[in-house]
């Protein structure tokens, strides 16, 4: 059987384990993940692209287990009262091909976002990081907030976002965490101005400018989350110029990040390195560090892993039949030849 986790089941483990809990736990499920790059699959995600928006295929595999996420992004769903980005994905075994898992992934999306987004930051951020300014309050704004706060100790938050209502949904949320001040900036200069970490989670499919130099301060810690297609900004070329940048997986992000402005030689750092000390963090107190973050499918596969392991820890979750058993696996017709399925063929004379 299979074991299939929908919304509310997402839901339920997240309220048995914690947020902050499950934050913490999927940060070391990534990191160890990324620890073992070499041991995967990879490739860029395939990607349908429209004026409107993306749909995506996220597929990668060790020797064990195969995962993929299908993912959208559609900036202007929320006008139709849908999500900007929904998201479902399956984990199977390698040895057999069966599948073990299907989930939901649009919750989990959020949450492996941000603590992949908190692992980057705790190597390349400042020890000493509180105040972090957030543009973009849309679905993933509240994650962010509460990885950083869970696990790099922020205890400010300067939000600014150009819909007034995401601000107070923002603030509005979050206020189950008292010991995190949320400040609602008046532009995004405001916003920036102190902080030591920024994340820009906008989502137009646009070759936006959210951030220029003129915003920067010596030690800041960008965390570009929304420039995640080809044609999709937020970051002036003069910000990246003047940064030490880090990425995912290279090829994908030389497609889909920020640096799709700069040339193709400008320099990057796959992150993977830094965990296994194979290349330097930070370098300095001054320095200005990027991450480019897109998106990757190993990301989900960590986050698949996590979920299959929890829901079976803890009970939770169907078991469906989402492949045919049979006592001969060679005959797929007797699961038809019971009757139920041929009932209605006539017979021609």
């Amino acid at each position: 059987m299979t074991r299939f986790i929908d919304t509310d089941t997402m839901a339920t483990l997240v309220d048995r384990v914690g947020i902050e809990q499950l934050l913490a736990e999927l940060c070391e499920f990534i990191e160890h993940d990324f620890k073992r790059w070499d041991q995967f699959d990879k490739s860029a995600r395939l990607a349908c692209h429209s004026d409107i928006g993306v749909i995506e295929l996220m597929p990668t595999a060790d020797n064990q287990q195969y995962g993929f996420k299908y993912v959208n992004g559609h900036p202007a769903n929320t006008q139709k009262g849908l999500s900007t980005v929904m998201a479902f994905g399956a984990l199977a075994e390698v040895a057999t091909g069966y599948p073990l898992l299907l989930s939901e992934l649009t919750i989990s999306t959020a949450f492996r976002t941000a603590a992949t987004s908190a692992m980057v930051a705790r190597k390349l951020a400042r020890p000493e990081s509180r105040c972090m300014a957030i543009i973009g309050c849309g679905a993933q704004s509240e994650f962010q907030a509460i990885a950083f706060h869970a696990l790099l100790g922020i205890t400010e938050i300067r939000a600014y976002d150009i819909d007034p209502s995401a601000i107070r949904k923002f603030i509005a949320n979050l206020k189950l965490f008292p010991n995190l001040n949320v400040i609602t900036a008046s532009s995004t200069a405001d916003a920036v101005k102190g902080a030591d970490t920024v994340s820009t989670i906008t989502a137009d499919k646009t070759c936006a400018t959210i951030l220029t130099a003129d915003m920067i301060e010596p030690g800041m810690h960008i965390n570009g989350i929304g420039g995640d297609c080809p044609g999709k900004t937020e970051l002036h070329p003069d910000v990246l110029r003047r940064a030490k940048i880090f990425v995912e997986y290279e090829p994908q992000t030389r497609i889909e990040g920020d640096i799709q402005q700069l040339d193709g030689e400008h320099p990057v750092t796959e992150f993977w390195q830094v965990l296994t000390g194979s290349a330097s963090g930070r370098d300095s107190a001054e320095q200005v560090t990027v991450f480019d973050s897109v998106g990757f499918a190993m990301e989900d596969f960590s986050m698949l892993r996590y979920l299959y392991k929890t829901a079976v820890e803890l009970n939770l979750g169907e078991d469906i039949s989402l492949v045919p058993t049979m006592d001969d696996p060679k005959n797929l017709y007797s699961k038809l030849a019971d009757g139920r399925a041929v009932s209605s063929i006539r017979r021609v004379a």
